[in-house]
């Protein structure tokens, strides 16, 4: 479920009986790539490792390329959960039962009405109540000037010496940072603070926002980076709450946030280390 949202993909934890294995589950669902994430990666995929000219085998390759990837995601839970399992959350692992239940004739208008108030409402109201604080601090970030710069000029020249090391630059990794709430807004993130904007622009065509990224410094290995930090770093803040909520333990949240970053930062950095000795 948490390759369409990683918040429902939580609550659908709750059909788990262990409360180990429930909170495995929890805290490396994040690592699966929701919705949200999938724009910029295929938008990477499209912009720096497009074969050719468009047709039938340059969407083949792209596609194989982002399969790939998610495959990569699916495998870093896998190697997570095993390590969590042997360490933070040892135990042995329980039995798997699956019991159908006696059919009953579906009532449509409950189910559509319950999915409706109980589920999709519940998600929004979550997403809403950080997404309004969080636009207006994007929103002061972009138009507050100190000395001729924006602050978020100057928080991203604080955090380029770190993102240098992950094959990123400070920009990148404050879009990261800045798309707490949603993960959709990372690249018009990444745009806005490069054309030095004080607001989210959306660029229909992807052959000017990679001559805006080459301008900016990006390589094949800035791409490769940013695409394998989307799959694995923080959860978005609505996942954040899901997880509180479901969890009801302050610690376990700060593990599902630390967990994924981690696993992310160590992925870049081998990968942008590997990059540069093998391409200097």
């Amino acid at each position: 479920m948490g390759f369409g949202c990683n918040a429902v993909g939580v609550t659908g934890c709750r059909i788990i009986d262990s409360p180990r294995e429930r909170l495995l589950a929890m805290l490396t669902n994040s690592l699966i790539p929701c919705n949200g994430r999938f724009p910029l990666l295929i938008a990477l995929l499209t912009m720096f490792f497009a074969v050719g000219a468009s047709g039938f085998g340059n969407s083949f390759f792209i596609a194989l390329l982002l399969c790939l990837f998610i495959l990569l995601s699916v495998f870093m839970t896998f190697v997570l959960t095993k390590i969590l399992s042997k360490t933070l959350l040892k135990g042995l692992p329980s039995s798997f039962v699956l019991e159908l239940p006696p059919y009953r004739r579906p009532q449509f208008c409950r189910v559509i009405l319950r999915s409706l108030c109980d589920k999709a409402f519940f998600v929004l109201r979550r997403a809403v109540a950080v997404a309004a604080p969080a636009g207006a601090v994007i929103w002061l970030l972009a138009n507050v000037n100190i000395a001729g710069s924006s602050l978020l000029s100057l928080c991203a020249g604080f955090l380029d010496p770190f993102a240098r090391f992950l094959g990123l630059d400070g920009v990148i990794l404050l879009a990261f940072i800045l798309a707490l709430p949603a993960n959709e807004i990372v690249l018009p993130l990444i745009i806005m603070i490069y054309l030095s904007q004080g607001s989210l622009t959306e660029y229909s065509d992807l052959s000017a926002v990679r001559q805006l990224l080459l301008e900016n410094g990006w390589t094949w290995v800035t791409a490769v980076c940013t695409m394998l930090f989307s799959l694995m770093h923080w959860p978005c803040s609505t996942t954040i709450l899901t997880v509180y909520k479901e969890s009801g333990s302050l610690k376990w949240t700060l593990a599902a946030i630390a967990l994924p970053a981690l696993c992310g930062i160590l992925c870049c950095f081998v990968f942008n280390s590997l990059a540069a000795l093998f391409y200097g």
